[in-house]
């Protein structure tokens, strides 16, 4: 298989200084060079609970889809995440293959671009903050005006500064 750019969704909201750090550090570990997004802070999604933060980070692989999606299962529970059971409720750890290169797959398991990738600001302001330019591969809009568009209606993200994090991305 060609090497791809993929783009992972982080997010956390338990422990979530920490658990995005090594989110990071095995990300890294597994996939090689990153590039890391700005983190953004937003309010839980169809739940009470503490504000979630999240980034995205970019790699390129010559694994498959699925492979990736197998790795990214395995960091999170690594990182203590139990069930994907419900979608709304609080995390160790999220990590979600937003994009794969170009490719557009619906598999039953694997939905690429995200179903969600246009629904939500944690997920599209630091996608467009990596690769604004880049367009997505069924609407044909660029990530930056994809967000710009749909910013006013979508529940508001802000930056936060993770020196931490900031550390080891340089």
């Amino acid at each position: 298989m060609d090497e791809a750019e993929v783009f992972v969704g982080v997010g956390s909201n338990i422990d979530k200084k920490k658990n995005i750090v090594s989110a990071v550090v095995s990300l890294r570990a597994v996939f090689g060079s990153l590039r890391v997004s700005p983190i953004y802070r937003s309010a839980a999604v169809g739940f009470v609970g503490d504000d979630f933060y999240n980034l995205v980070v970019a790699f390129h692989t010559n694994q498959k889809p699925a492979a990736v999606a197998d790795q990214l299962q395995a960091i999170e529970i690594d990182h203590g995440r139990v069930s994907k059971g419900n979608q709304f409720a609080a995390r160790t750890l999220d990590l979600d293959q937003l994009l794969y290169g170009d490719l557009v797959i619906n598999d039953g398991c694997l939905q690429l671009p995200h179903r969600q990738l246009t629904s939500y600001a944690f997920i599209l302001k630091p996608l467009a903050d990596l690769a604004g330019w880049q367009r997505h591969p069924c609407l044909g809009q660029s990530y930056r005006s994809l967000y710009q568009q749909l910013q006013n209606s979508l529940p508001a993200v802000y930056q936060v500064e993770l020196p931490e994090l900031q550390a080891l991305t340089g």
